[in-house]
């Protein structure tokens, strides 16, 4: 009975030490992420802000698992069970470190790109680093997590010892394992060379399969551009490798835009011309660096007056086009309305025969026709 006595005063002591080191633990990360957050309020750095904000969970796992491992030998518990519970630490401990080295790189990133902005209409720079630093940060958090699995699974004995008898076959299962992911290596190689040559970048103005859109996203397997209809198009990372696509913005924003007339042939071309000159003076969505019209085409049935003018941007483009095509057609319909498109058709009419018929009308000469 007395022996029973003794180990359960026993159990009791080491759960009050081991609940003390955790509060100990808690109330040191406490400290430092109030320390973090008072310098975080009181610096406008973006760099302290992440900071904090981030690491807030990574501290409260790592330092109670720290203090809890410091207080573990002076715990008088069987070898076992102390070798079970340095174990389950040591697991722990490995997780909570990736986790903290895996919010550090999402730190990093937001870092990196608080001193770069998507919304200006001509924002090559900004794109680059965006995409490039997205990358590096996807592949640093798949990498971490790899090596953090690694390390718990070679903290187990068992482990280990397959993890021998594996390598002694490294070669036939090199070459399985390579079949394997041939697909998933493909496009992780993709991605890589995208991120790095950059044929597309993030926020870039594509034509996917006749789609128009924006890249929303960019993964180590796919990549989302967002439809002008706010659709998602999700497209696989070796398409952008293998086959061509239009990318409006891959020099710069500013584009071209057209629009396309078709009127008759007594339109006075040179007061159009006026007309257009005068509404891109007009327009917010202009930039003032090109425009023309000029007649491209000319049918049996009418004429094709094209309409060029430049915008910063692919949106900007799209509504100046829309509002220069509105207001040549109010203009033609207002001033020139004998100018729109029309069908010619010439009736004769027979004359009548004495005798009550129809004369048939008589074939024109050449020089009449």
């Amino acid at each position: 009975m007395e022996a029973f006595l003794k180990q359960g005063q026993s159990l009791l002591i080491a759960a009050g030490i081991a609940v003390g080191a955790v509060a100990l633990g808690v109330a040191i990360s406490a400290l430092i992420m109030t320390i973090l957050t008072s310098f975080a309020r009181r610096s406008p750095s973006p760099f302290l802000q992440s900071l904090s904000r981030h690491v807030r969970l990574p501290l409260r796992l790592i330092f109670p698992i720290v203090t809890v491992s410091a207080v573990l030998p002076f715990l008088k518990m069987q070898p076992e069970v102390l070798q079970m519970f340095r174990h389950v630490l040591t697991v722990f401990l490995i997780g909570s470190v990736a986790l903290l080295a895996a919010k550090l790189v999402y730190v990093t990133e937001e870092f990196i790109l608080a001193h770069y902005y998507l919304d200006p209409g001509d924002n090559l720079e900004a794109r680059k680093i965006y995409t490039q630093v997205q990358f590096f940060r996807k592949a640093a958090v798949i990498i971490i997590g790899v090596i953090a699995v690694a390390l718990i699974l070679m903290s187990f004995g068992r482990v280990r010892q397959v993890g021998t008898t594996i390598l002694t076959s490294a070669g036939i299962i090199g070459i399985v394992i390579g079949l394997a992911a041939q697909r998933s290596i493909s496009m992780f190689l993709g991605s890589l060379q995208l991120a790095l040559t950059q044929p597309l970048r993030i926020d870039d103005v594509v034509i996917v399969d006749g789609e128009w859109g924006r890249v929303e996203e960019i993964t180590l397997t796919y990549v989302v551009v967002r439809i002008w209809d706010l659709r998602r198009l999700v497209v696989p990372i070796t398409y952008f490798i293998e086959r061509p696509f239009q990318n409006w913005t891959r020099v710069s924003a500013d584009l071209l835009g057209t629009v396309f007339l078709y009127v008759d042939y007594c339109v006075p071309v040179s007061a159009v011309r006026e007309e257009l000159h005068r509404i891109l003076k007009e327009s917010k969505w202009w930039d003032g660096k090109v425009w023309n019209l000029q007649v491209t085409n000319a049918t049996e049935r009418c004429v094709e007056l094209r309409a060029l003018m430049s915008a910063s941007d692919a949106s900007t483009a799209w509504d100046l086009r829309c509002h220069v095509r509105e207001r040549l057609l109010e203009f033609i319909q207002a001033r020139y309305p004998e100018a729109l498109p029309r069908f010619r058709a010439e009736i004769r009419e027979s004359s009548a025969e004495p005798g009550g018929g129809l004369r048939a009308p008589e074939a024109a000469s050449p020089g009449m026709r």
